[in-house]
């Protein structure tokens, strides 16, 4: 039987108990039987796999290597997978250079069959790290069937502090949030970003970004978001701002409906 993760509500409430049962939620989802027979399959048979063609023509690598980095709805894109494998990211025209979701560059780069040093599948304890990955993701995914803002605020934690320990920083940090959907969404709403900000000029929104992040949220660097409290400061106030959002809209739809019902009578 596979374990659901137990979210009794959303916003913050829900994260405070999420946080303090996560260990044995985590534990009674990765002894699921799917999880475990994908991951025990993926840890056998990577080492056997030389070329990107080998792994897309292998549907249960493929379910665990895309879910490892959050590209699971592309399972049947098999030759843009292909593609965005073979080509790695030395290259400036490379095809996962120029998609603008960051996380084919992270795919990429993470099984090299692009590179020129060949492909990591046979390192020793590969298959564990893109395994490590998909248990985590699977498990956020999982939260988000009961809320999506919670989803959000786990891959948040988890990215975040990837990011915050990149030395390669500047904008380059910043583009690269606005270039995860996930990330994205979470900078955004914690911001009051809105709707229409993604059609502004690339330029314009980072600089917005970072303003903003400057003045609600004390980021001046990226870098700071090594420190787990203020990651911690982040994802609670776009949990609350993804809460009073979710109230407008409900408040929005209650008023509508009582004018409809009120016009009704009318006709």
């Amino acid at each position: 039987m596979t374990f659901q993760p137990i979210v009794p509500s959303g916003g913050l409430g829900g994260w405070v108990f999420l946080n303090a049962t996560m260990d044995a939620q985590r534990k009674a989802f990765d002894a699921g039987p799917r999880i475990s027979s994908d991951t025990a399959y993926f840890e056998a048979r990577i080492g056997d796999i030389s070329t990107a063609e080998e792994l897309v023509s292998d549907r249960r690598l493929l379910r665990v290597a895309l879910g490892a980095f959050g590209l699971q709805d592309d399972i049947n894109s098999r030759f843009l997978i292909r593609k965005v494998l073979e080509g790695g990211t030395a290259d400036r025209d490379a095809l996962a250079n120029r998609l603008t979701d960051e996380r084919y560059k992270d795919l990429a780069d993470a099984f090299g069959f692009g590179a020129a040093s060949g492909p990591r599948t046979q390192s020793t304890g590969f298959g564990q790290e893109i395994t490590d990955l998909f248990r985590r993701r699977s498990f956020e995914n999982a939260v988000g069937d009961s809320d999506q803002g919670l989803r959000l605020a786990l891959n948040a934690q988890r990215e975040l502090a990837i990011l915050a320990n990149d030395p390669g920083q500047g904008d380059t940090g910043w583009l690269r949030i606005m270039g995860t959907p996930p990330l994205r969404k979470v900078f955004e709403t914690a911001l009051g970003l809105p709707d229409g900000f993604a059609q502004l000029d690339l330029d314009r929104q980072v600089d917005e970004l970072k303003t903003r992040s400057a003045d609600r949220l004390g980021i001046t660097d990226l870098r700071q978001l090594t420190d787990e409290g203020a990651r911690d400061k982040l994802v609670e106030r776009f949990l609350l701002q993804d809460q009073i959002r979710g109230i407008t809209v409900q408040s929005s739809s209650a008023i509508a409906l009582t004018l409809l019902q009120a016009i009704q009578p009318l006709r």
